[in-house]
């Protein structure tokens, strides 16, 4: 029994020891990390949750509408951001722009929408030609509208082509337009050819100085009537049937970096024509064409016009004025920094015999003459035709400033003519630092002068003798009432 009680604890002592044994090996074994637990990260993964959506992309940033001089809005057709840029491309109103379709009811329907839109361009896009028949462009508009010409807008070609029921004065006129702008790059061409050579036109005239009879109506290319506000900046027109612009009834208008051209020969063809019409800037323009560059008419006042490049042309004229016994009243005129050259006159004033008004506060100053047939000229005996009749009644002519006017003279006739009323003389011209000579030869003529009061505040070339001096002894006071 103590036998079998000593066997077994043996035994029991033998097993403790080699398992004491073997789990000293298992904690001793250098890898011993396979029977850690694992990390999180690497474990396999249990059943995850279905991953979140990812999050949808930034949608990309819409485009901002194009800046309105941006040239690439130039020749597409409207598209939404256009329209919320307040762009209105006749293309996108059914003109096709290919200089023979009619082209009108495209330009109506554009204008008719940008007029209701503040700060609208109206756009005529570059690299197509837009036939428009005598069309009215009438307003109120919000403002800030732009009529923006980068293309070519053209009239039917001649009187032939012109329909028998629209009027034959006036191609594109705008009427009531309040804050309006009209530039670009563009041109407007008045395909005027076959006007100019109608038999009855002033170059068309026979020996004895007659025209044929016939029609004789030619339209104003652009005209501007009863507006405000306006700019007109930056155009090429060429060819008027008759007058390029001509402004009605208007007042605050800008003119800038305009370039008119027509040939010499063409008749009545001036740049630009203003009419009743007040506080107007002309600048930084270049005029060549068949009559004046600029004509001032009846009821103007405060206009200034500056840095002007005119002729071939017949010059810078006040008038003609008091046509079949009219009033006129004209008053603060400038014209300096300019050049007139190769043209029938340079600074002129004209009136008709038998009108009646006044004249009055006109300074032509730093005026460059190159080869001017009249450089310096105020005519009171204006007649278009060869004999108009004498009469008593005269506008009114005084306070005229020539300064700093040199240069030459065509030597077909005097450098200065100073033909004024023999009932209502001119008062108050006044000369200073004026040099003319002649282009051709070495031969200085003389000025003309007929009852004509001034000053000589410095002695000029030619000399202007046969100025009077002192006043008259009467001058129309019932003139000056008119005005």
């Amino acid at each position: 029994m103590e036998f079998t009680r000593f066997c077994f604890l043996v035994f029991s002592v033998f097993l403790i020891y080699n398992v004491c044994s073997v789990h000293g090996r298992f904690y001793d074994y250098p890898k011993v990390s396979r029977f850690r637990a694992l990390s999180q990260i690497s474990m396999p993964p249990s059943p995850a949750p279905a991953p979140a959506p990812a999050p949808a992309p930034a949608p990309a940033p819409a485009p901002s509408p194009a800046p309105k001089d941006d040239p690439t809005i130039d020749n597409v057709k409207n598209s939404s951001n256009d329209y919320a840029a307040g762009i209105f491309n006749v293309l996108s109103y059914g003109a096709v722009g290919d200089g023979v379709i009619d082209d009108t009811q495209a330009f109506k329907m554009a204008w008719d929408a940008a007029c209701q839109v503040d700060s609208a361009i109206l756009l005529v896009p570059k690299h197509y030609s837009f036939m428009i028949q005598s069309t009215i462009f009438t307003g109120p508009c919000k403002s800030g509208l732009i009529f923006k010409v980068e293309g070519t807008i053209m009239p039917p070609d001649g009187p032939d082509s012109w329909p028998k029921s629209v009027s034959k004065k006036q191609w594109l006129v705008f009427y009531r337009i309040d804050g309006m702008s009209m530039k670009g790059g563009g041109l407007i061409d008045g395909k005027g050819e076959k006007w100019w050579n109608l038999p009855c036109k002033p170059h068309k005239q026979g020996i004895n100085g007659t025209t044929l009879p016939g029609p004789c109506d030619s339209p104003v290319a652009i005209r501007f009537f009863m507006s405000s506000n306006l700019t007109v900046q930056g155009l090429k027109i060429k060819n008027s049937p008759l007058f390029h612009f001509r402004f009605d009834s208007c007042r605050d208008v800008h003119v800038d970096s305009l370039y008119i051209k027509a040939p010499p020969q063409s008749p009545n063809t001036d740049g630009i024509h203003i009419e009743n019409t007040n506080d107007v800037t002309i600048r930084n323009s270049i005029i060549s064409n068949g009559d004046d560059c600029i004509s001032i008419g009846a009821g103007c006042y405060n206009v200034d016009i500056r840095n002007m490049t005119c002729g071939p042309s017949h010059g810078i004229s006040i008038g003609s004025l008091g046509i079949r016994n009219s009033r006129a009243c004209v008053s603060n005129i400038t014209v300096q920094d300019s050049t007139i050259k190769y043209s029938d006159n340079g600074v002129r004033i004209k009136t008709w015999q038998g009108g009646f008004g006044t004249v009055s506060n006109i300074n032509f100053n730093n005026i460059r003459m190159e080869s001017v047939r009249n450089p310096i000229i105020l005519d009171q005996y204006y007649c278009n035709t060869k004999s108009c009749a004498n009469q008593t009644s005269a506008v009114y002519i005084s306070d005229v400033i020539y300064s700093n006017i040199k240069g030459t003279y065509d030597v077909r006739s005097p450098p200065m003519h100073l033909a004024c009323s023999n009932s209502v003389p001119c008062t108050n011209l006044t000369f200073l630092d004026v040099e003319l000579y002649p282009a051709q030869g070495q031969k200085i003529l003389e000025p003309f002068c007929w009852n004509a009061y001034g000053t000589l505040m410095t002695l000029t070339i030619p000399p202007v003798f046969c100025l009077l001096e002192g006043t008259p002894q009467s001058l129309p006071s019932n003139d000056l009432d008119q005005c």
